[in-house]
């Protein structure tokens, strides 16, 4: 890919503040020079700048691991009406028409070509490629194992980002975010039994596309709204699902039931659309490895899902579990 890159200065967390709204496609590369002013009064308006749109990164990044951590338990009620391959082309269809709607009514101007690549990445990972692979897997596996992949996000998406931004996270940014990965990784297996399924090369393969995706989108959200990142790689793959849901219904059996509507129906419209738009957006403020970081929690909270929802037991370490993740977290939100 050779889409323009959005470097960011030398230092442990390479985080710059935007300070842009995201109804504008383009500002952040204006910001980047403008930061880091000599006067008093200049440099309290930086800081002040920088300290608001971290709260607010934070607080959409946090959104949206609540949206994700609902999509596994959603798609577990979705396979109860739809087959594997019909669900995923169902939601991907159903979030395009979405976000296409969205578009149209806004008038958004098609992206520049220089962005089509980095859109694909997206589609590929996030929009076909993770829902898909995960789907397969949950055939097989329990949402608690699935969670192996989410707990692994972090540290995958905090290294590909490296390797595409050029930024270099400290080594205590890295120990800590080793440490929570291990946590998350020790407590998922221990809920599934310690066991490997069937279905782990579907997980570790969601693992690799899904991070891929969310480095390209999070770069992306810096020179676009990020609710139109995920809304050109939804339509950018509307072809292409809209022919996997005809073939998919025509081969799959379809059970229609509340809890896979709304299984379907979340999964499209929160998880896929309204999941997506809130963490790019949280991302392109306090920048991917600190925000995928926030994703530690994720594993804990589909486990509470999953026992709400679908009724699976949950271990008593689970409080432990979630005291040693959110000591990792605050460890990564303080790296500067």
């Amino acid at each position: 890919m050779t889409v323009q890159n959005s470097a960011t200065p030398s230092g442990p967390i390479a985080v710059r503040p935007t300070g842009h709204h995201f109804g504008a496609h383009a500002g952040a590369a204006g910001v980047a020079g403008g930061t880091g002013g000599t006067a008093g009064s200049a440099t309290g308006a930086a800081t002040t700048g920088r300290d608001g749109g971290t709260r607010t990164g934070t607080v959409m990044a946090l959104l949206g691991v609540v949206a994700f951590s609902l999509t596994f338990p959603a798609t577990a009620w979705g396979l109860e009406s739809f087959g594997p391959w019909s669900l995923v082309a169902l939601r991907s269809v159903l979030a395009a028409l979405i976000a296409g709607t969205f578009l149209l009514a806004g008038r958004v101007p098609l992206p520049a070509r220089a962005h089509w690549a980095g859109l694909a990445v997206v589609a590929g990972g996030v929009v076909a490629g993770f829902p898909m692979l995960t789907t397969l897997a949950l055939q097989t596996s329990t949402t608690s194992h699935a969670a192996v992949v989410v707990g692994l996000l972090p540290l995958t998406t905090a290294s590909f980002s490296a390797l595409r931004t050029g930024a270099r996270p400290s080594p205590r940014f890295w120990a800590a975010a080793v440490a929570g990965a291990a946590v998350v990784l020790g407590f998922t297996l221990a809920q599934s039994g310690g066991a490997l399924s069937t279905g782990d090369a579907y997980l570790f393969g969601a693992l690799v596309v899904c991070a891929a995706g969310y480095t390209e989108g999070g770069r992306l959200a810096r020179l676009m709204p990020g609710w139109q990142v995920i809304g050109w790689a939804l339509v950018l793959c509307l072809p292409l699902t809209v022919a996997g849901s005809v073939l998919g219904l025509a081969y799959e059996p379809v059970h229609l039931t509340a809890h896979g509507v709304a299984g379907l129906v979340w999964a499209a419209a929160g998880s896929t659309f309204l999941g997506l738009y809130v963490w790019y957006r949280g991302m392109a403020e306090i920048g991917a490895p600190r925000a995928s970081q926030l994703q530690l929690a994720q594993p804990l909270l589909t486990l509470v899902w999953s026992v709400a929802l679908l009724g699976e037991h949950l271990s008593p370490a689970a409080p432990a579990a979630a005291c040693a993740v959110l000591v990792c977290i605050a460890v990564t939100q303080r790296v500067k």
